[in-house]
């Protein structure tokens, strides 16, 4: 910096729980493809294994993405709150664009095959978490990200905005450790029992998306891990204050 302090930094051990999580994420996009790979016969879109497209963008969309999405404000600590929201809102408008492939995908692959939709709840759980993403989406770029909305409504919604953040990100894994029980009930219910490989290789998938889970929620809720206010934001929020409750900033 220009006074000759030296740059911020991150505080200890946040840097190692979000290496491991994306070192989670990234072996559990890994270990996707090889179960379909493997033991499903790959994936493409026009043909017979165009269902296989709906694990592949779900797990990739709506958990790697989705998590990657919610760490932005603990990873880029000290960068601008204007660049830092975009970044956020642009990674969660990718999972759901990767979602909508995988949503469709199943939608025609099902059609195809002339197999009932909607009717599990795996499919209630997932249908359920994308909308509700979407609209969480939505929101939160009315709020945060376009100018419009006022201070106040900004800050009686973010509580609500974080919360539900990480609920559907909760919501999200859920929806794929059902879907993983449903696939293998499907394909290999008289092996399953059986220890055969396919049902280990998508056990263990599935152990890795509870892990990613818990370490994306785990940085995400440690206090002292929170992006500080920048000088900016706090002479924002301080001026905001004056205005509302007629304080002087000095109190």
């Amino acid at each position: 910096s220009m006074d000759g302090a030296p740059p911020p930094t991150s505080p200890a051990g946040l840097s190692a729980y979000v290496a491991v999580s994306q070192l989670l994420g990234l072996t559990l996009l890994a270990t996707t493809g090889a179960w379909l790979g493997l033991y499903r016969g790959g994936v493409a879109w026009h043909s017979s294994l165009q269902f296989n497209v709906h694990p592949l963008c779900m797990v990739l969309g709506m958990v790697f993405l989705q998590g990657d999405a919610l760490l932005v404000y603990r990873v880029f600590r000290y960068e601008a709150k204007r660049s830092t929201k975009a970044l956020h809102a642009l990674l969660h408008g990718l999972a759901l664009v990767i979602s909508l492939v995988g949503i469709i995908a199943v939608f025609e692959s099902h059609r195809s095959k002339g197999t009932p939709d909607m009717y599990s709840l795996h499919s209630w759980c997932g249908m359920a978490a994308f909308v509700l993403y979407l609209l969480q989406w939505l929101l939160g770029c009315g709020f945060f990200l376009f100018p419009g909305a006022s201070f106040s409504l900004r800050s009686r919604y973010k509580p609500q905005h974080i919360f539900f953040g990480i609920a559907l990100f909760v919501l999200s894994i859920t929806a794929c450790l059902l879907g993983i029980t449903e696939m293998l009930l499907f394909q290999i219910r008289d092996s399953y029992s059986q220890f055969v490989p396919e049902g280990i290789l998508a056990n263990t998938l599935g152990v890795l998306l509870v892990a990613f889970g818990l370490v994306v929620g785990y940085v995400l809720t440690r206090d002292d891990w929170k992006r500080p206010l920048l000088a900016e934001e706090l002479a924002l929020s301080m001026d905001f204050k004056t205005l509302t409750e007629g304080e002087s900033p000095g109190g």
